[in-house]
């Protein structure tokens, strides 16, 4: 069964993720920690100011979900939580530590490059170099359960295309792994998240349609 998370679930994931990997001596995380790590603002994308509360509700639902285990305090002791995610024996998914730290990458900064996943994920795992990224990612697409990330439209002015992470949030549309050789203007970039990402991914669209007319027209124009 495909795991659903919300926006803050995958930042709370990928929080404890990362923190059970960096700061070993420091996890499990207490709720104050935990809503200090999703609002931290290095290694994040986008940068959120999360409170308690709002953590809190995130929490209960990933406990609902079997996601995460709150390990209780003894003698008023602060309550901390840990990941049941992947790599515990509650669970399906086990990840080599390059996979895992590209999911961790993808949870926190959302669709990124094989370029872009090397520089950041080679804190929590050795990348030798990005075909090492690549070799990762593919095992990522061919999960016997389905694939758990996809290639992105690559987008004007990027020589790789990014990959996200499928554990829920919209899905922007994909392509195939095969299809990197397709003319960047051919495809519409993903969605953008700043407030003028619509009007320049229309602008992108349109000029799209533009060179398929003029395609079309310079075919009909051979045939007649």
């Amino acid at each position: 069964m495909r795991i659903e998370l919300d926006v803050l679930e995958q930042r709370v994931i990928g929080c404890l993720l990362e923190k059970q990997v960096t700061t070993p001596d420091q996890y499990p995380l207490s709720l104050n920690a935990l809503a200090a790590a999703c609002s931290q603002k290095s290694n994040r994308d986008p940068v959120m100011s999360v409170e308690e509360p709002a953590v809190q509700r995130a929490v209960d639902a990933l406990v609902r979900k079997h996601l995460l285990l709150e390990r209780s305090g003894f003698g008023g002791r602060v309550p901390k939580y840990q990941q049941l995610f992947c790599n515990t024996e509650y669970g399906s998914l086990k990840f080599s530590p390059q996979e895992l730290a590209i999911v961790c990458e993808l949870l926190l900064r959302g669709p990124q490059t094989p370029g872009e996943l090397r520089a950041r994920a080679s804190r929590m795992a050795p990348f030798a170099d990005v075909s090492d990224v690549e070799t990762a990612l593919q095992t990522l697409l061919d999960r016997p359960e389905g694939p758990l990330v996809e290639r992105l439209p690559r987008e004007p002015g990027r020589r790789e295309s990014r990959f996200r992470h499928l554990f829920g949030g919209e899905s922007p549309q994909a392509v195939p792994v095969d299809a990197a050789s397709v003319p960047a203007a051919s495809v519409p970039a993903a969605p953008a998240t700043e407030p003028a990402g619509l009007e320049r991914r229309v602008a992108m669209l349109e000029d799209a349609v533009r060179q398929l007319r003029a395609q079309l027209d310079e075919l009909q124009s051979r045939g007649r």
